[in-house]
C-alpha cells in the first residue's frame, strides 16, 4: 500500500523480489503527490493499481488484498514501501503461514527490544505498549505489538475477514487483528528491527491520538460483543468460536 514513497519504493522492491517465495508484487498507489506510481511502473514483476483520489491507508489495503486474492495468491504479505520494515523477513513469515501453523504472522518491532534503538519516538513507544496491553486484556490475546504494518496472511483467512466493514483509515490494521482474534486464530510473531528515518512515513501526533482512540473502541466493541451486549458487523456472534478448516 503506497503513498508518497518514490524515494524508497525501489529499495524495498529489490529486497522483496530477491526471495523466490514472491510470485508477484502488487503496488496500490493512493493518489500520491510524488512519482511513486511512475516509479513502480518501471519495476519488474510488479502489478500496479492507482486510486483516482486519496482514500486512506485502510482503503488502500482493502484494494491490495482484493487484487492479491483475484490473482490467486495463497499467501499475502503486506509490507510498507518506505523501508521502515526489512523485507528480509518475508521467507520466515511465509514459512510460518505455509506450514499451517499460523494463518496470520506479524513482524513485531517490540519483541526484539530494538524499537527505541531503531529511532521510534519515546511517546510513540509508550503509546504502543499501553494500547497493546489494553488490547491483549480485552481481546484475550498475547501479542507483543498490535501496531506493526508488516503482516502475512493465508488466503483462507483473508477470505473470512469482513474487510469491507473496516475503517478506511489507520485503525484498519487494529481492526483486522481483532477480527482474527474473534475468529479464534492464533497470531504468530517474528522479531523485526525497525528504521525511523526522514524518508519513512509516519502519521502525526494528532492522527496518532485519533488512531489510539480507534484502537480502544475496537477492543471495547470486541469485549462487549463477546458478552452479548452489542451487535457488530465485524464481530458477528455466529463467527465466534466456529471451527475453521485448517484451524488449530
Amino acid at each position: 500500500p503506497a503513498y508518497n514513497a518514490a524515494e524508497t519504493i525501489e529499495k524495498t522492491w529489490r529486497e522483496v523480489v530477491a526471495h523466490p517465495e514472491v510470485a508477484l508484487v502488487i503496488v496500490v498507489d493512493d493518489a500520491s503527490q510524488d512519482k511513486t506510481l511512475e516509479k513502480a511502473r518501471t519495476l519488474d514483476r510488479v502489478m500496479t493499481y492507482a486510486h483516482p483520489e486519496n482514500r486512506g491507508y485502510g482503503a488502500n489495503q482493502k484494494t491490495c488484498y482484493q487484487l492479491a486474492l483475484d490473482q490467486g495468491a495463497d499467501i499475502v504479505v503486506m509490507v510498507h514501501p518506505d523501508y521502515q520494515y526489512t523485507p528480509k523477513l518475508i521467507p520466515a513469515m511465509v514459512a510460518m503461514v505455509g506450514s499451517g501453523l499460523y494463518a496470520c504472522v506479524i513482524a513485531s518491532r517490540i519483541s526484539g527490544g530494538q524499537a527505541l534503538a531503531g529511532g521510534m519516538p519515546l511517546w510513540r513507544y509508550v503509546a504502543n505498549r499501553g494500547l497493546t496491553l489494553i488490547g491483549n486484556m480485552l481481546l484475550g490475546t498475547k501479542v507483543s505489538e498490535f501496531h506493526t504494518g508488516y503482516r502475512a496472511f493465508s488466503r483462507e483467512l483473508l477470505q473470512q475477514l469482513p474487510l469491507a466493514a473496516n475503517s478506511d483509515d489507520f485503525v484498519f490494521d487494529n481492526e483486522v487483528l481483532a477480527e482474527i482474534a474473534w475468529l479464534g486464530y492464533p497470531i504468530g510473531e517474528v522479531s523485526c528491527p525497525t528504521r525511523y528515518a526522514a524518508d519513512a512515513s509516519s502519521i502525526n501526533f494528532g492522527r496518532s491520538v485519533r488512531y489510539g482512540f480507534g484502537c480502544l473502541a475496537t477492543a471495547a466493541t470486541f469485549r462487549l460483543a463477546k458478552m452479548g451486549l452489542v451487535r457488530s458487523r465485524r464481530f458477528a456472534r455466529e463467527q465466534s468460536g466456529v471451527a475453521q478448516p485448517g484451524r488449530r
